[in-house]
């Protein structure tokens, strides 16, 4: 390893930077004419949404710092003053590029598509006039001009308000000042009457007619503009005596907060620009010029046009596989937790509907008799919630319920105080956050009373609770009974309505106490991988990646040796691609029609994975002042699902970006191949999914990915076997000696197609796409998941098709065997002394769920048979102790060393023996193959003589 200085500050790309090129992508969504058009509109509208929040809060932070004197550098090695410095300067051409799409290109593109957005002066005069009588009745009466004279103070100019900046005179020489807000309770699109899809501007409609405003004086000049205030309003919370009293204190204060940026029209005279500057108190490099309209927010207006031909295809998200919509609206019915019981799910939204997994889980919580308490934390929420209705429900039934909302949560403050309000009404036990913290964790807890004693449901999500976000938010969440999981999270509730906050947690990764550690240490032990030369992987999608110490152990895992891929949407630090350093590390970033937002997290410690979801980024303030929750996920179909989601995102070439040492993002194209859209994907994998009825939550698809990532452990440490028991390669060894030379993948067969049980036509592998997979190994080339949990390894894909076939399907051949044993066909026993080879007849396997005896019901008087496993074929070793048939049972139990099978009986009688894994006990048949079975195939029927003896 090279040594470095890892503090270097050449190393650290700077936070704010970076989030402007994450919005620049975001532009660029909107100038690519392969997206449709209103599609493209959408993206010029998030980006004067996303743009207008940064300077908000991270342009109001740096004035902040400017203004207290603050000189201390950034990891990048920049001070407060030359980052906001040089982030005006790059966010200056930004908005040139965003007028110049609209003006040039989008806004002639929808006209051309009928969609008109045009000035009151470019109409006939009848439909003006028509615009003017509608502006006299029902604009005018809204609006307030507020002059600037001698006799009136300059007006105050509330934050993101669009105003007009009127230039008069009366004659005498001298100028006013007028500003007129334009009126947020009216829409700013103004539809042309009696023509559908015309569209004036209201800015522009008060222009044309200020006349009727400001009668009987020279108008000189009429040019809009925009304020932008800081949002970086703090109060000291441990002298606030009320957390409620103090986040209405700072809101109110926003209103009245530093001004951060001036938006003027391009052609507003030199006159009005520096009344606004000296009484806004902004400089020149504050001030941005605009040509054309100065909002896009607004636009999404347009955007909801029923025009299906200018957007991309319509989405609606599906119910989970095994959780169909239910009947019973009221979510009465407790099935949602007989199906986690049955083992964990994985919602994923918007491909999976927030309404029918999330929603559904508490609805039935909140009616369901045998739910003892609900608890909840909430970060944002919908101001319809039907999540809170949830926990109002179900106090009214008798729960205990606690929720925790945080009231601090950026410009949702005022959403989550009148619903604080409503939970306290309601007699519901509310907490408001913590002092020091904010609660971002994405979780809930439900402990219901069964047959069983008390069992808790727990859900673990990377999203808000929040019905409209999850509809364009890409967000998992974990529905799991896991009791230890949901032990932790009792232990984080009780924090938020007790006084401390726990240290120990035997699943969850919960910050600020527990989840840097964890999180440093499985970076590390990657690194410690690299370097034995075992297996060591990173691979981390995530909303932004800041804290520079995380980034830090980055780096040295990749002089280590660790490959790293990391999907970061927007902040990232870290430069990838430098020699000696971050060589190893590639950073992408995914920009689409939903805004990826879940956090995925795979460390494979050596052959061994792991891997995680939850609320958490790496970010300082999410693992140092936020309470997060990241959990495991240990489930292996699970694990499938996001190992699809990592590989064909990292697989994507349409909405991926890739960025180099530099900081700058260059985006993916098909090229010569088919595109690849990870959103398009999933949507494609959801819908598959759900066709198949019950099981996973996606299809996935192995032609998409290269199936690199593990989702089970597939080595051990030195001198012990690789990919799993001695037992289960020796018996994939066995079913695939026949071709046991060939190892590489080979045509499908035409034998290949069956019919399933279901009578479904097709490959078996695209039939059971969840059950088998690409091991990671230089012996097998195929693994299969049997249907009792278990693996099985092959060199061939033919010997995978037929574990496949044999454990789901009835095929023709199995069928004919069966029936054959109903008619006591080639039934035969043979004996056998000690000294030969068993001679097996091969039959197929027991389908699931049958039983020995059931196979032995029908036997002539004097033959005894019998399923049993064999993992190989070969003699009793010697002394082995053994087990016999005796009639209808297995004898005593016994306890036996190696796989074998054998006429030859413990007492010289003949019997066959049944021998498993070393120090396995047995007793009854039906026990003994149910043992044997996790580690060798049940394959032959034996038969043999009983009168022998």
């Amino acid at each position: 390893m090279l040594n470095r200085d890892l503090e270097n500050s050449d190393y650290y790309l700077n936070r704010e930077l970076s989030e402007l090129a994450f919005q620049e992508r975001v532009l660029r969504e909107g100038m690519d004419d392969r997206n449709p058009p209103l599609e493209r509109l959408r993206f010029l509208a998030y980006f004067t949404k996303n743009v207008d929040e940064f300077f908000m809060k991270r342009v109001g932070g740096l004035k902040r710092q400017i203004d207290a004197g603050v000189t201390d550098t950034t990891p990048d090695g920049l001070t407060p003053e030359q980052q906001w410095l040089e982030v005006l300067d790059a966010a200056r051409p930004l908005f040139h590029r965003q007028t110049e799409c609209w003006q040039m290109d989008l806004k002639p593109r929808l006209t051309e598509e009928g969609i008109d957005i045009c000035s009151p002066e470019d109409l006939p005069t009848g439909r003006r006039e028509r615009l003017r009588t509608y502006f006299r009745e029902s604009i005018l009466p809204t609006l307030t001009p507020l002059a600037f004279d001698p006799a009136h103070p300059f007006p105050f100019i509330s934050n993101l308000s669009l105003s007009l900046a009127v230039i008069s005179s009366d004659g005498s020489g001298e100028h006013t000042f007028t500003r007129i807000k334009i009126p947020e309770n009216q829409p700013r699109l103004i539809e042309v009457i009696d023509e559908s899809d015309q569209y004036v501007l209201i800015e522009d409609l008060i222009e044309d007619n200020l006349d009727l405003l400001l009668p009987d004086i020279e108008i000189l000049d009429v040019s809009a503009f925009k304020v932008t205030r800081n949002a970086e309003v703090r109060r000291d919370e441990e002298v606030a005596e009320d957390l409620v009293d103090m986040v209405e204190d700072v809101l109110e204060q926003r209103r009245f907060a530093t001004v951060v940026r001036l938006e003027v029209a391009a052609d507003m005279p030199e006159e009005s620009v520096a009344i606004l500057k000296e009484h806004l108190d902004v400089s020149d490099r504050e001030v941005f010029s605009r040509e054309g309209p100065i909002d896009y927010e607004d636009f999404f207006d347009i955007v909801d046009l029923d025009r299906p031909d200018l957007k991309l295809p319509s989405w609606t998200p599906h119910p989970h596989p095994r959780l169909p919509r239910a009947s019973n609206i009221d979510g009465q019915s407790g099935e949602i937790f007989e199906e986690v019981r049955d083992g964990d799910i994985l919602a994923h939204h918007p491909y999976h509907s927030f309404e029918d997994t999330v929603q559904r889980f508490l609805q039935t919580a909140a009616n369901d008799p045998d739910v003892l308490a609900v608890k909840a934390a909430i970060y944002r929420t919908a101001s319809d919630s039907k999540v809170i209705q949830s926990l109002i429900d179900a106090a009214d039934n008798g729960k205990q319920v606690a929720v925790m909302v945080e009231l601090k949560a950026r410009f949702d403050e005022k959403n989550n105080l009148e619903w604080v309000h409503q939970l306290e009404e309601e007699g519901i036990h509310v907490a408001y956050g913590t002092v020091g913290l904010k609660t971002h964790t994405k979780t809930a807890l439900v402990v219901r009373q069964e047959a069983d004693g008390v069992r808790m449901y727990s859900h673990v999500g990377t999203g808000n609770y929040h019905s409209g976000t999850a509809k364009g938010y890409s967000d998992l969440g974990l529905l799991t009974a896991d009791r230890n999981i949901g032990l932790d999270l009792a232990k984080v509730f009780n924090f938020f309505t007790g006084p401390t906050l726990d240290d120990s947690f035997q699943k969850l990764l919960i910050a600020p106490v527990t989840m840097r550690e964890r999180f440093t240490e499985m970076i590390k032990r990657e690194a410690e991988h690299a370097r034995a030369g075992r297996r060591a992987r990173i691979v981390a999608k995530m909303n932004a990646l800041e804290d520079p110490s995380i980034v830090e152990q980055l780096y040295r895992a990749s002089m280590a040796g660790v490959e790293i891929d990391l999907l970061v949407r927007d902040i990232c630090r870290l430069r990838p691609g430098i020699e000696g350093l971050s060589e190893r590390i590639t950073v992408s970033s995914i920009v689409g029609r939903f805004l990826e937002h879940s956090r995925i997290f795979y460390f494979e410690n050596g052959g061994d994975p792991e891997w995680y979801i939850g609320s958490a980024d790496w970010m300082t303030r999410n693992l140092d002042n936020r309470v997060e929750a990241v959990t495991p996920v240990e489930a292996p179909q699970l694990r499938r699902q996001l190992r699809f989601i990592l590989e064909a995102s990292l697989k994507d070439n349409r909405r991926r970006w890739v960025m180099d040492s530099d900081g700058h993002y260059e985006q993916q194209t098909p090229g010569d191949e088919p595109a690849r859209d990870i959103q398009e994907v999933l949507m494609s994998a959801t819908e598959t999914a759900l066709e198949r009825g019950p099981g996973p939550g996606i299809n996935v698809d192995s032609e998409l990915i290269d199936r690199e990532l593990l989702v089970e452990p597939v080595s051990r440490e030195k001198g012990t076997t690789t990919e799993s028991d001695s037992e289960t390669q020796a018996q994939a060894t066995t079913e695939s000696a026949s071709d046991a030379e060939t190892t590489g993948d080979v045509a499908t067969p035409p034998e290949e197609s069956t019919v399933q049980s279901d009578g479904r036509g097709g490959s078996v592998f695209d039939a059971y796409a969840d059950r088998w997979y690409r091991p990671d190994s230089e012996q097998f080339d195929w693994a299969v998941q049997t249907a009792d949990d278990e693996r099985r390894y092959f060199k061939t894909r033919e010997g995978a098709r037929n574990r496949l076939e044999s454990e789901y399907t009835w095929t023709p051949g199995f069928l004919a065997a069966c029936y054959g044993i109903v008619l006591g066909m080639s039934l035969a026993y043979r004996h056998y002394s000690t000294d030969r080879e068993a001679d097996i007849t091969s039959w197929p396997l027991l389908s699931r769920g049958e039983t020995v005896a059931a196979r032995t019901q029908s036997r002539a008087t004097s033959t005894q048979a019998a399923w049993v496993p064999s993992c190989t074929r070969r003699k009793r070793e010697p002394g082995a102790a053994c087990t016999h048939v005796r009639g209808n049972s297995w004898g005593s139990p016994c306890t036996i060393g190696t796989p074998w099978w054998s006429s030859d009986g413990c007492d010289g009688g003949g019997h066959p023996g049944l021998v498993q894994p070393a120090g396995q006990r047995c007793g009854s048949a039906d026990t003994i193959f149910e043992a044997a079975r996790s580690s060798c195939v049940v394959s032959e029927l034996i038969v043999t003589n009983s009168s022998a003896r």
